[in-house]
């Protein structure tokens, strides 16, 4: 059975059961208070995506730093605004009809992807005291290799275009919403900012608020805060709004890792380990991006001695991680560890096959760990 709430007892990491998703307190903290430092000088406010990092049992840490969260339907609003206890975001591309009035309960803001959408529900919206904005859809494309996340790709069902702009329905609307960004630097916030003012630019001065989205890479080695920064104020000063971000993975960007066992190792061409985790199951991302995730102690294929194609215990052909080389040849009983496997990870796995579900578990600054959630028979039975 599935048990919530944090457990008391303390362990070492190496005393963990795998697979296990462990988030480093430390360097959760590290992001929030690079995050915290953007809102105190620009006034700002910033949103937790929870799209891609859910653990609600750090909400009230993240609490301390944010001003609350972003959802994208009644269940994440829901989570949000019982447990972070601050302001709920809640955009979806379509509503449904006997969830709204449930959704409104948990909104503190809604934004609606069409002008359809805002005559269907704006006026319950208002009525419940809810403040109302509409996405953009720019269509200033700045992904490169990543179109499966490309909210400005030809045909995108998200967002209101120019062409598709009716100002006069514009009463009940207090803010916009775009959002094109996915693992992005300040650059690409910059373009695409400049065509959401080409295009919209005339109607941003009557509302009280402009929501840049998510995507921004904040926390990120390297990201150019004083562009963002700069975004951030143009857009304040130029139409006195208050303005909003809501990054998912910055918050907990390198924050956690998945702890895995080998369970075999054999040969076929090619040496390949088979481990306690599934690419398929558990960072699903891993295929639909695709991406390689980082490796403790490991190289790329061939450039150390022993080279292995790391793959689950599931039936399907291509639950495969990758290849990784190693100075030492892998054995039953070893324990690897993945990085940067606190986003997009837990919001996502499934259990395919009956694969149980990785534990959830904590690393203190001391380094000591406790396990925050397990998973067994039930948490599979019941889903289906």
């Amino acid at each position: 059975m599935g048990r919530n709430g944090m457990e008391a007892d303390f362990c070492q990491k190496g005393e963990l059961r795998t697979p296990c998703y462990l988030v480093q307190k430390p360097k959760l903290v590290r992001n929030l208070e690079v995050l915290r430092d953007i809102r105190r000088e620009t006034g700002c406010k910033i949103l937790l995506a929870q799209k891609a990092f859910s653990m609600y049992s750090l909400y009230p840490l993240m609490a301390e730093y944010l001003d609350g969260t972003a959802a994208s339907g009644l269940y994440e609003a829901r989570l949000g605004k019982e447990e972070m206890k601050k302001e709920t975001h809640v955009y979806a591309p379509a509503f449904r009809e006997d969830e709204m009035e449930e959704v409104l309960k948990y909104s503190d803001h809604i934004v609606f992807n069409s002008f359809s959408q805002l005559k269907k529900y704006g006026e319950q919206a208002a009525a419940a005291g809810v403040s109302i904005g509409l996405r953009l859809n720019p269509q200033c494309s700045t992904q490169e290799g990543h179109a499966i996340y490309d909210p400005c790709a030809p045909g995108s069902r998200l967002g209101v275009t120019r062409e598709q702009f009716c100002p006069e329905l514009l009463d009940l609307v207090d803010g916009f919403h775009f959002h094109t960004l996915c693992e992005q630097d300040a650059q690409d916030l910059k373009k695409t900012l400049d065509a959401v003012e080409a295009q919209f630019g005339p109607w941003m001065h009557s509302r009280k608020w402009i929501n840049f989205g998510g995507g921004h890479h904040i926390t990120r080695e390297g990201y150019h805060r004083e562009i963002l920064t700069s975004c951030i104020r143009h857009v304040q000063e130029t139409y006195g709004v208050q303005v909003y971000l809501e990054p998912g993975e910055a918050i907990a960007l390198n924050a956690g890792t998945l702890l895995t066992t080998v369970l075999e190792v054999g040969e076929n061409g090619t040496p390949f380990a088979i481990l306690d985790t599934s690419a398929a199951c558990h960072m699903p991302d891993v295929l639909e991006m695709p991406y390689r995730p980082p490796l403790k102690n490991s190289g790329q294929p061939g450039e150390k001695p022993y080279t292995y194609r790391l793959g689950g215990p599931t039936c399907l052909a291509g639950d495969v991680v990758g290849e990784y080389s190693f100075d030492f040849p892998l054995e039953p009983g070893q324990k690897l560890e993945f990085g940067d496997m606190a986003i997009y990870t837990m919001v996502k796995t499934n259990t395919f096959n009956g694969m149980r579900l990785p534990d959830i578990a904590v690393e203190e600054a001391d380094g000591q760990c406790h396990v925050v959630r397990t998973f067994g028979y039930e948490d599979f039975k019941m889903r289906l």
